[in-house]
């Protein structure tokens, strides 16, 4: 963990947003009429894919991915100008929301405007531009062993720390130097010292994969030296071998345990059943009280929360990263939603961020966590095979308040009886 990281960033909230595809204008201003119902969803903090111009040379589809970036220094013209995009930050923050945009730093376009003036800067192969990544062919790949790449860099984050961005998630950060980093965040941390820096870490096999190659990638623990959150790529495997159904609920489980004792005591990772880079959940699990159910387990993992614009009302459909292809936000399926707006509420108490933290296995596909301090215990329940009978909890016998829905629960002889929909039960431990 960076030396300065604060724990109570646990408790964070972030909503993805891919400008392009989530409003019919795919502006910046366009998107402050939807800023309320995004902060009453219960969401801290809007997290916006790349903002900048897409380089047109060997682009992927008919507007390309913005993970292609042409210039770090400037805005896509397509979402408006650069005040725009202050009016849309600005608008934000009187929402009570931060700002965090994405930064494609292990690459650019082939036709950047770095590389027209500063092609010294780009990774060769055989006297060629290269990638070290083969389906990666509408990008190109930096070199870090030029200093003054990394001035011209942190130069950028320094114009939009300014500018009052909040917050950088960073692409395939792994791969980036770790020093350039720990540089990056010294620096801007004299603009904005509560700056949040999230990092994708990647999966283990392709950590492995680049190394073998001959290059450089940190693992998730050299990562977290830089960064206060990372992706949980260490154990999406795990994740997606439960959700399609190929491996036990307890074997994601148990790789989250694992993390207890391989990351510092203060580790905080991102948890998220989906991203633009993966496949939706509701792609998986079809069925709606399963969906319910895996939605609440979410946001009672240890860690920040992410939720994918459209996830709160369960669309299936993963937008296109390389056409127009606009998000459904109509509203349906307002049970998600509104069962996100009390979870994303209740992760702000703090045993979500320091109490002692179990997953407690079950012999029934059914998830039960705890937090807990001297004071006080808060139990989850989350029914995500639509099993039936009992699972054991560790709170004494006695008849609790689910605090989600206007339901009352019978714990007996440290048992309690299934029920479709999620349960969190809390309890103050003098009274036990």
């Amino acid at each position: 963990m960076a030396k300065d990281t604060k724990v109570n960033l646990r408790s964070l909230n972030f909503y993805q947003v891919f400008l392009r595809q989530h409003t019919q204008e795919g502006t910046f201003l366009s998107l402050i009429k939807d800023l309320p119902r995004i902060k009453t969803l219960g969401m801290d903090v809007l997290y916006l894919l790349p903002i900048h111009p897409i380089g047109e040379k060997h682009r992927k589809g008919s507007v390309g991915s913005p993970y292609s970036i042409k210039d770090y220094y400037a805005v896509n013209p397509d979402f408006g100008t650069e005040a725009d995009f202050k009016t849309l930050i600005d608008a934000a923050h009187q929402e009570g929301l931060k700002v965090m945009i994405d930064v494609v730093f292990n690459h650019t376009s082939h036709d950047a405007i770095l590389l027209e003036q500063h092609p010294e800067w780009y990774y060769r192969k055989d006297g060629k531009l290269a990638g070290k990544v083969g389906d990666w062919w509408d990008i190109t790949d930096l070199d870090f062993s030029h200093k003054d790449l990394w001035e011209y860099l942190i130069g950028a984050l320094k114009k939009w720390s300014k500018l009052g961005v909040d917050g950088y998630r960073c692409d395939v950060a792994s791969v980036v130097p770790q020093a350039f980093w720990l540089q990056a965040r010294k620096e801007i941390k004299e603009i904005n010292p509560d700056t949040i820096w999230l990092a994708e870490s990647i999966h283990g096999e392709f950590c492995k994969y680049i190394r073998d190659m001959g290059f450089e990638s940190m693992s998730d623990s050299e990562t977290y030296e830089a960064f206060d959150i990372l992706y949980d790529y260490d154990i999406h495997h795990d994740f997606l071998h439960y959700v399609e159904g190929k491996a036990p609920l307890n074997d994601w489980l148990k790789a989250m345990l694992r993390q207890e004792y391989t990351f510092p005591k203060n580790y905080i990772k991102l948890r998220n059943l989906e991203n633009h880079d993966q496949e939706r959940i509701a792609h998986w699990v079809k069925d709606h009280v399963r969906l319910l159910n895996i939605t609440g387990l979410l946001f009672f993992l240890k860690g920040a929360t992410l939720i994918y614009a459209g996830q709160e009302y369960g669309v299936d459909h993963k937008p296109d990263l390389f056409e127009v292809d606009k998000v459904d936000l109509s509203i349906k399926h307002i049970d998600i939603r509104n069962l996100i707006h009390r979870m994303s509420h209740l992760k702000k108490d703090s045993l979500f961020q320091v109490g002692v933290y179990h997953i407690h296995l079950q012999t029934k596909e059914a998830a039960v966590i705890s937090y807990e301090n001297k004071n006080s215990m808060t139990v989850g329940v989350f029914n995500v095979g639509n099993a039936k009978g009992e699972v054991t909890v560790n709170i004494p016998n006695g008849t609790y308040q689910n605090i989600l829905y206007p339901n009352q629960v019978i714990v007996k002889d440290g048992k309690l009886i299934l029920e479709d929909k999620p349960i969190v039960l809390f309890t103050i431990k003098q009274s036990i």
